[in-house]
Order: C-alpha cells, then sequence, then structure tokens
C-alpha cells in the first residue's frame, strides 16, 4: 500500500490546541495527508491569551527541516511562525538545500490577542528571503498592512495591499478578509502580473475562530500537494473552513475564543 502524500508544517506549538502546529496536523489529516512538523516555539495558552512562549534555537529549526525534507517524499511545505530574523533564514536556507516542492507562507507576526513573535528586522527578513520562495503568501489584514506599509480598512485596500505585495516579491497573494467586515467573508487572491480572484463566504456567527489563518493555509499547502491548481486550492481550502466554523459554532470552550471544530461531535 502506498504511503498517504506528506506535508511538513513549520510552526509554533499551541499548548491550547487551537492554533499552529497542532491545528495544522489536523487539518493535513483531515485532507488526506500525514503531517511531518518543525516546531519553531514553544507557547503556553488558552482561548484567551498566551501568558509564555520561547522560540527554538535556529539551528535546531533548521535541522528539522532537513530532517523531513531529506527523509520523506515532502509533498508541499506550510510556515506559520517564524520567531526571529535568524529563523526565518534557518528555514529559507533549509528549504532551498531541497528540490522545490510548493510552499504556502502564512506570515505569522503577532497573535489575535497582541503577542508579537516577529521583529521588523525579521518582516524585512521574511520578505527578502523567505516570500520569493513561495507558491502563496497567505497574510490577513493586519499582516498584509505591516508587510507592504499600506492602511487596510477596506476590501478594495485590501487588494491594493495584495497586489502591492505580490508585484514585491514576485509570488501570489491571498490577503484574508476574516478581519473585515459584512455578511460574507471574502478573500483576495492577486498574482503578480495582476488581475484578482474573490472567494466569498457567508460570514459564520461564532467565537470559535482561533487557529483559522492556520487551518486555511494548511488545507491550502495539502490540496497543492495533492496536485491541485493554486486557484482550486484555495477554493477546496475556504469550503474547509467554513465547515469547520459551522461544526464548531455553538461549542463552549469557556471564556474567550475557542478553535475551529471538525472532529466528530
Amino acid at each position: 500500500m502506498n504511503a498517504p502524500f506528506c506535508v511538513l508544517t513549520i510552526a509554533g506549538s499551541d499548548s491550547g490546541g487551537g492554533a499552529g502546529i497542532q491545528a495544522d496536523q489536523r487539518t493535513i489529516r483531515a485532507t488526506g495527508g500525514h503531517a511531518l512538523t518543525a516546531v519553531t516555539a514553544v507557547t503556553a495558552q488558552d482561548t484567551r491569551r498566551i501568558s509564555a512562549w520561547k522560540p527554538v534555537p535556529d539551528a535546531l529549526i533548521r535541522a528539522q527541516v532537513e530532517s523531513a525534507m531529506g527523509g520523506f517524499d515532502v509533498a508541499a511545505v506550510k510556515t506559520g511562525l517564524l520567531p526571529g530574523p535568524g529563523a526565518v533564514r534557518a528555514v529559507a536556507a533549509a528549504l532551498r538545500r531541497f528540490t522545490p516542492v510548493p510552499l504556502v507562507v502564512d506570515p505569522v507576526l503577532a497573535s489575535s490577542s497582541g503577542t508579537s513573535f516577529l521583529s521588523e528586522a525579521g518582516i524585512r527578513v521574511l520578505r527578502s528571503e523567505l516570500l520569493p520562495l513561495a507558491t502563496l503568501v497567505t497574510p490577513n489584514w493586519d499582516e498584509a498592512a505591516a508587510l507592504t506599509g499600506l492602511r487596510i480598512r477596506t476590501h478594495a485596500q485590501a487588494r491594493a495591499a495584495a497586489t502591492r505585495l505580490a508585484a514585491d516579491c514576485g509570488r501570489p497573494v491571498l490577503v484574508k478578509g476574516g478581519h473585515g467586515f459584512g455578511r460574507f467573508c471574502r478573500d483576495c487572491l492577486v498574482l503578480p502580473g495582476g488581475g484578482a480572484t474573490w472567494f466569498e463566504g457567508e460570514r459564520i456567527a461564532t467565537a470559535n475562530t482561533h487557529g483559522t489563518g492556520c487551518v486555511l493555509s494548511a488545507a491550502i499547502a495539502s490540496w497543492l500537494g495533492r496536485g491541485a491548481s493554486l486557484a482550486d486550492s484555495v477554493r477546496l481550502a475556504h469550503s474547509f473552513l467554513q465547515r469547520a466554523l459551522v461544526r464548531g459554532r455553538g461549542l463552549d470552550w469557556g471564556e474567550g475564543h475557542g478553535p475551529a471544530f471538525y472532529g466528530s461531535r
């Protein structure tokens, strides 16, 4: 029997299980793959906040990536939390050693509760060394603003930021619309040559939204690893996340924001 396709996630560990490595693993398994992991940071968090966190040494991050890439037939890679410019350089250097595979970069700059992970120096290295390797970059509104210096308060401004970032790094960009407003959540996919495709879904009324960016980027990586086109991978991942939000609606995780849920109930 053939082994399932492998997707490597390079991200932080969430002790609450809602985001990061844990969310990526669940998503990759749910979309038919086997999750390989490179842990970049360890966090102590619940549904309300991150109370403590510590980065993994850069050399150990690189060793994890090289072990996974060298020991398995990796079909796709996604990155999440990278805790500093050294970590970004380590990941980029490790990935360059191997035959390129689809790479989804989710530029996690800070937590939704306000904990900052990547400094201005780290953002500059991310832009110069990792984003040019990406098959797709998936910032939310705040991240797209930090990466471009543009103000984003409307969907038109989100498209403008996606266009600027795609041109700057020469790679496709999906600006996620979860931080937007209105009845529908609208994600904007822009290619370096211009032109935008919108992926729209009804905004789900739920407090259980922790880790949605991780779920979406991991699902896109999985579909790319299965050989789907970029547009189809985004569309399928968008639908997967919508179903998870609906399924998790009404679950009581206590105070704060619980995770999107797609297990059995």
